[in-house]
């Protein structure tokens, strides 16, 4: 199992296609959207005249559309993600990295079908419920056996999702064998490199976070501050 972990990580890394770096426009784009995002997340840290002034200035430029990467495009339908190649790319990344991780799990729990189903290979040395009967007697199906003996294929189970310390000491923390991590990963693949889904029209994205900050209550948490320390002491 840290055999194959340790192929699965490395098979990742070359199969993984390096990120183009975005162009000044895209970043420009990207990144004033995640400042209005900031501002409304951390507007208490800041003075009311402070928070005004850096409110206004990105409404207005939301509602004007002076972030946009392409702004002669404002108004019109957002394009087909399929015909995008950048989304294009994306998908054939995450479609490897399915690869990756499915393909060898699926050989090796066909293998241990064929050739150990039905067999107990250990016997643990302390007490269980009957509640653990399921987890650890996976593919033995009776009921008189002692719950403390453990099939093989819970015992693939348990190596596969308990060695992943193994895989962080070995491979370190950002390791293509960790399978939270791939986990999370396929749920949410764009995380921290595009703030737009393929497909989502910026303009649209910039007009609902220009909403969010209007409807917004300022309040700042030094506000009477004076006060509070006096009566405090």
């Amino acid at each position: 199992m840290i055999l194959t972990g340790v192929l699965r990580h490395y098979a990742t890394v070359l199969l993984a296609t390096t990120p183009k770096k975005l162009e000044l426009p895209a970043q420009r784009e990207q990144r004033s959207l995640l400042r209005g995002i900031n501002l409304r997340s951390n507007a208490s840290a800041i003075s009311p005249s402070a928070f005004a002034a850096r409110k206004n200035h990105m409404i207005s430029a939301y509602k004007e559309g002076s972030f946009l990467k392409d702004p002669q495009n404002r108004g019109k339908p957002a394009p087909n993600p399929m015909t995008d190649p950048a989304a294009m790319e994306g998908m054939m990344g995450m479609m490897k990295g399915n690869m990756a991780m499915m393909v060898p799990q699926t050989l090796i729990m066909t293998w241990i079908n064929a050739f150990f189903a039905g067999f107990v290979i250990m016997k643990l040395p302390f007490p269980l419920t009957l509640r653990f009967k399921s987890m650890l007697q996976s593919g033995v199906a009776t009921r008189d056996l002692d719950v403390r003996w453990v099939s093989s294929l819970s015992w693939y189970f348990l190596n596969l999702f308990g060695l992943q310390s193994v895989f962080i000491f070995i491979l370190g923390n950002e390791n293509a064998a960790n399978q939270m991590a791939q986990q999370m990963s396929q749920m949410n693949p764009g995380a921290g490199v595009n703030m737009f889904q393929p497909g989502q029209d910026p303009d649209k994205v910039f007009q609902s976070e220009a909403e969010n900050l209007e409807v917004l209550e300022h309040e700042y948490i030094l506000k009477g501050v004076e006060e509070r320390l006096l009566c405090s002491i």
